[in-house]
């Protein structure tokens, strides 16, 4: 009997290296609980503060990370990073649509599907997940396309959008595919890109969308407290090559929330399209004062951070070329109407040219990352006030009197200093000239210019000219 024992010790050691009937043996999780919080549109400085706070999970040696989530969507390229950051997690990441009237539609419904676990509080949505760009055809006609979009199939037999139809069968794949690693509904996720429609709560833990519903973050530990999470796999593929069982503690367990720091907010602040087009604008502006207005300093010194920043900024965004270009000829057309007045004609191109630049600056239709028209109609309209305020001043200038060079000289009076053999000098507008008379004049002796030579003032006697007047010519 003892060697029989022995025999089944030994053919249990040897099994589970290449048979299927041994199961793996969760691993307890210890440690902290990190919230981190996606809280509005997905941009890069999103992608930058998940990446941050999952670091500085690994720091702490977290047992979890929880994701809470409302957001309306973002940038694509944001959203895949943060994606691949959660797929590259070594510990169960928490997706919590929170708190209640919170959404995670388009880009948060990619994530969400992308975590280990997914959950949701009452009164919240995901779906809503079509991808959609700027200048996309609307088969009824007039405009881009809305959020409840047709199949990309009907899509594309309506309106021949190839592009369209490419873009939306590669987010379904992409979606199907985390449907699939995760083991939830994926013929849903296939329909909320397809067709972009919405689920609650309720109607997502029905259809198997999500995993469990949560009042607020204590009560998703709890319910978290005791389960079982597959790492490196499917979670219905626990027992799969690489895979790793963990079982959570979270009841307990102490909660870290990572918020955003002065580098996360100042990204946030910059890779902002208004805020980024207004710094373009000042920048270049201080640096235009500064070429034409050596010495000023301050202009420069402006022109030259605002513009850095604003370069910052819009490399992290989706440009569109022409968009730039005519942001930047409007720009350079304004600088030129300021300091060559062309009674309006580059002013008003300028103007035109910045507002058509503004609204195609950004080459995404994603909630958040546009150039708002009230605020290009702002901007707009405040440059084709200065325009037509420097029309106004060039008009006047026209007809005003000229108080530069000599010319102004003409007819003025003057204080003869001192005179010999018809040559001297005389106090003429404040200043010492030159002088040059027929007649002999004594110092004191009021004098009129009559006409100029070079340097030298033509005078007389004031009063043996009574009838010459301003602006006689010699």
């Amino acid at each position: 009997m003892r060697i029989l024992r022995t025999l089944a010790l030994l053919a249990g050691l040897v099994l589970p290296a290449g048979a299927p009937l041994a199961a793996a043996t969760p691993t307890a999780m210890n440690g902290p609980v990190v919230i981190v919080r996606i809280d509005g549109p997905i941009g890069p400085a999103t992608s930058e503060q998940v990446q941050r706070a999952f670091d500085h999970a690994a720091l702490l040696n977290a047992q979890a990370i929880v994701l809470t989530l409302d957001t309306p969507g973002g940038l694509d390229t944001a959203m895949r990073d943060i994606i691949k950051a959660v797929l590259a997690s070594p510990r169960p990441v928490v997706g919590f649509v929170s708190p209640p009237g919170s959404r995670a539609a388009s880009a948060g419904t990619y994530i969400l599907y992308a975590t280990h676990l997914a959950a949701m509080a009452p009164a919240t949505n995901l779906g809503a997940a079509t991808p959609i760009e700027i200048g996309l055809p609307n088969p009824a006609g007039g405009g881009n396309e809305p959020p409840a979009a047709a199949s990309a199939a009907h899509g594309a037999a309506n309106d021949g959008d190839t592009l369209r139809a490419k873009r939306i069968n590669d987010a379904t794949a992409y979606i199907r595919g985390l449907a699939q690693l995760r083991g939830r509904n994926a013929a849903w996720a296939e329909q909320a890109v397809r067709e972009a429609v919405s689920l609650s709560a309720e109607e997502a833990l029905k259809a198997h969308v999500i995993d469990l519903v949560a009042r607020d973050v204590p009560d998703l530990l709890h319910q978290l407290d005791g389960r079982e999470v597959a790492l490196g796999a499917a979670t219905g593929d626990a027992g799969g090559s690489g895979t790793r069982l963990v079982t959570l503690a979270t009841a307990q367990a102490p909660v870290v929330t990572i918020e955003p720091d002065w580098h996360d907010r100042l990204l946030a602040a910059i890779s902002n399209p208004s805020l980024a087009l207004l710094l373009l604008t000042i920048g270049l502006y201080g640096l235009l004062f500064e070429v034409l207005s050596p010495g000023m300093v301050a202009p420069g010194v402006v022109g030259g951070v605002c513009l850095l920043l604003a370069l910052w900024g819009l490399q992290m965004l989706p440009i569109n070329a022409a968009g730039a270009a005519l942001v930047l000829l409007g720009l350079v057309l304004f600088g030129i109407e300021a300091f060559m007045p062309s009674y309006g004609v580059l002013g008003l191109g300028g103007v035109a040219a910045f507002a058509f630049g503004a609204l195609l600056l950004i080459d995404t239709d994603a909630p958040g990352f546009g150039v708002p028209l009230p605020f290009v109609v702002g901007v707009g309209g405040v440059a084709a006030v200065a325009v037509f305020a420097l029309i106004a001043m060039a008009a006047r200038s026209r007809g005003a009197r000229q108080v530069a060079g000599t010319a102004p000289l003409l007819g003025a009076a003057g204080e003869v200093l001192e005179c010999t053999g018809g040559q001297g000098w005389a106090l003429v507008a404040g200043e010492r000239w030159r002088v040059r008379c027929g007649d002999a004049l004594a110092p004191g002796q009021a004098v009129r210019v009559r006409g100029i030579d070079g340097l030298t003032l033509d005078v007389t006697r004031a009063a043996a000219d009574p009838s010459s007047t301003r602006g006689a010519s010699p």
